[in-house]
């Protein structure tokens, strides 16, 4: 009696390796939507939600005021210069500022670069309301120009009362690899 040796049917070993590579990438693929829903909801990495509504319903606590620093920092080998106008604001929670930015192009070509912003403590990051901000899109700038950009926020009068002081840090990113020739050259201001 001679009995054959079974062998593993490598077809199914084969698709199942297919079907989990296949749902590696779809994850990967879907987890840069699945993050920004999940920063738009928890307001981390500086995702905050649009506060012009509020704005005009809420009330401003003149109680008390909350120190807000901003940290400003280029990326690696990025030849911009990068700066807020002031290191620091107090703010009433509820009350609207506005802080400029400035920023200059050192190099020969015009470039876009892109602000990633971040909140400390993190807390914070659910009360800080941005309504107007240079973050919220890439910013083009030619070659040897210099701009101020504004941002404008509040914080929400409901901020914890253990809140004390807020920073604000923004490192800006070079995006001109990332944009073609032809969408660079419209993105870059008229002069007339």
């Amino acid at each position: 009696m001679s009995e054959q040796p079974t062998r593993p049917d490598n077809t199914r070993i084969v698709r199942r390796l297919l079907l989990t590579v296949i749902g590696m990438f779809a994850f990967g693929f879907a987890l840069v939507p699945l993050y920004d829903v999940f920063c738009d909801i928890t307001g981390f990495n500086g995702r905050f939600t649009d506060g012009q509504a509020a704005a005009n319903t809420r009330s401003v606590d003149t109680s008390r005021t909350i120190n807000v620093q901003f940290i400003t920092r280029v990326n690696q080998g990025m030849p911009w210069d990068f700066a807020p106008e002031v290191t620091s604001v107090r703010v009433h929670p509820g009350e609207t500022k506005v802080v400029n930015f400035l920023a200059k192009n050192r190099t020969g070509k015009n470039m876009v670069a892109q602000a990633i912003p971040s909140v400390a403590p993190g807390e914070a990051s659910l009360y800080l309301n941005k309504v107007e901000c240079f973050c919220f899109n890439q910013q083009p700038l030619a070659a040897g120009d210099n701009v101020a950009m504004p941002m404008q926020f509040y914080l929400d009068p409901e901020i914890p009362a253990d809140i004390h002081t807020v920073t604000l840090s923004y490192t800006m990113y070079d995006m001109t690899e990332n944009v073609t020739p032809d969408a660079l050259a419209a993105l870059m201001p008229t002069t007339n």
